[in-house]
């Protein structure tokens, strides 16, 4: 057996609810007798016991996220930011994916509970019926990159029509006409809003021309599909947009195959600025998104709805883009 919190309280001759107040942090005793019963419980090397301290206190100390996918870089950078903040709230991160349907997204939420004291939460399957019925009524919960709308849910998200629109309109600046778009999974809020963004903006700017979508899926293989695929479409564009980075990179790679130079022959541009974007050759322009500081502000977010309870009007907020210009665009 180990030592118990009966052993420290021996030591330290007082009684254990004496002890549970100093180790849980309460100021309702004398300094000197909290200071006599720390020394005592370190002395002793006790180790409070975690679930049976749950119990007491109704709290894990720990952050369940949520994520469609943990592979590549996006992802990496996202569960950096949230990392980060976790660790300056004193606060552990539980970290599940969810890759298949809205009920494979379903029970992941439901086997988390219990275990965490709130919920960062970014799936395509997110909508309001799958909340209500896999999450407790009152755990605090913000969403990421969601559709979901209303007030029940605090909502961060990337400004992803933005993003996109602005990178059609530089493109369109630099002089392309024919600007073809590498699109990312179906039904998923990021790739539906960069479309969009990319749609509005040629419609606005080049009425008339006839828009170029490629298939993709936010993978490298997807991107280097769409990059084989591209002499299928007639003349070639004059630049390609991929949704986000990882298909650019894909894409690069496949025009290269083909013969064709970036940028000599076409442009081509990404979204997200991951890490790896600057060090490919060329250097690829995209719309810079600071992925780490989304996880960092929505682990904040969720750590203040922990500690004030009271409710809020959840209002929605959005994360601002900007234009990275590298050499592969020309």
């Amino acid at each position: 057996m180990g030592i118990t919190v009966k052993d420290v309280a021996k030591a330290a001759g007082v009684s254990v609810a004496s002890v549970s107040r100093a180790l849980n942090g309460h100021k309702s005793m004398a300094d000197d007798t909290r200071e006599r019963i720390l020394e005592c419980a370190s002395r002793l090397r006790y180790m409070p016991n975690g679930a049976a301290r749950s119990l007491i206190t109704r709290r894990t100390h720990t952050i369940g996220a949520v994520l469609p996918d943990l592979h590549g870089e996006f992802f990496s950078e996202l569960i950096r930011g949230m990392d980060s903040a976790a660790r300056a709230h004193g606060l552990h991160l539980l970290v599940s994916s969810s890759h298949g349907s809205a009920s494979e997204a379903g029970e992941v939420l439901r086997a988390l509970r219990g275990r965490v004291d709130g919920l960062l939460i970014m799936s395509p399957h997110a909508d309001a019926d799958m909340l209500a019925d896999n999450l407790p009524v009152g755990l605090p919960t913000v969403l990421m990159n969601t559709r979901v709308s209303g007030e029940t849910y605090r909502s961060i998200s990337i400004d992803n029509y933005g993003g996109s629109a602005m990178m059609t309109r530089h493109l369109i600046e630099r002089g392309h006409r024919r600007i073809a778009f590498i699109g990312g999974p179906a039904n998923n809020f990021d790739a539906d809003e960069r479309l969009r963004g990319y749609r509005d903006t040629l419609a606005t700017l080049l009425p008339g021309q006839a828009e170029i979508v490629l298939a993709g899926d936010f993978t490298e293989d997807g991107g280097y599909r769409a990059g084989k695929h591209i002499r299928n479409h007639g003349e070639l564009p004059q630049a390609i947009f991929a949704a986000n980075d990882m298909m650019a990179i894909g894409c690069l790679f496949a025009l290269g195959e083909l013969g064709i130079s970036v940028p000599d022959d076409i442009a081509l541009a990404g979204f997200d600025d991951i890490p790896i974007a600057r060090f490919v050759t060329p250097p690829l322009t995209t719309v810079r998104v600071s992925i780490a500081d989304l996880g960092r502000t929505a682990l904040d977010e969720l750590a203040r709805q922990i500690e004030h309870t009271e409710q809020e009007t959840a209002l929605p907020s959005s994360l601002g883009c900007e234009i990275v210009v590298r050499r592969s665009g020309g």
